[in-house]
């Protein structure tokens, strides 16, 4: 009788539980990865080629991000052909035409524009790209390259590198405009004294 009492004992008995960790060492283990993740991250981005560039006109003020690609360029997340308006989609098309498709053709182009006007936000846009492309071949090509590559844009138009100062005239209060005055009428004037006189 005991001996099948204890038998049945050791059957029916629980199995023991594994001890969990402690709720500290859990969380040593948890930084741990999340830093070793993080560093990972970093490392990535590391690798990848990238630069930042940025264009003004007036009160446009356009931001490039250039990097190793395929030849993708995007304006606010829009494909670079889609741009409006359509009839001045040409002066976007120009630091294309004027350094050849093969230098964009390993570039991914990310552009993000705000302020201004359309007229201004092409041009902001356009230099841009051109300063873009400067950078990231200082940067990951040679010296020789980016020397090459500016002075055929600046040869072009210098305001594809360098911003444009110019800014409207403020008006003044002695007429309609920044130059233009309130007009004096002389003749009527000389009129009423003449017949003041007679």
């Amino acid at each position: 009788g005991g001996c099948s009492l204890f038998f049945f004992l050791m059957i029916r008995r629980p199995p023991r539980s594994t001890p969990k960790p402690s709720s500290a060492a859990s969380d040593v283990y948890k930084r741990q990865v999340s830093t070793q993740s993080t560093w990972g991250f970093i490392m990535e981005k590391a690798k990848v080629q990238r630069v930042q560039t940025f264009g003004k006109k007036k009160n446009a003020l356009a931001v490039a991000t250039v990097e190793a690609g395929k030849g993708n360029i995007r304006v606010n997340g829009k494909p670079f052909q889609l741009v409006e308006p359509a009839a001045l989609r040409a002066k976007l098309y120009e630091p294309i035409l004027i350094l050849g498709g093969a230098r964009f053709a390993k570039l991914n182009m990310h552009i993000k524009v705000r302020g201004g006007g359309q007229t201004a936000q092409i041009y902001a846009i356009r230099q841009a790209m051109c300063k873009g492309v400067v950078a990231f071949n200082q940067k990951f090509v040679d010296e020789e390259s980016k020397r090459t590559i500016k002075d055929i844009i600046l040869q072009y138009d210098r305001t594809l590198l360098v911003a444009d100062p110019r800014r409207p005239e403020p008006k003044k209060c002695a007429g309609r405009g920044a130059r233009a005055r309130r007009q004096k009428a002389y003749r009527q004037k000389l009129l009423i004294q003449h017949d003041l006189l007679t």
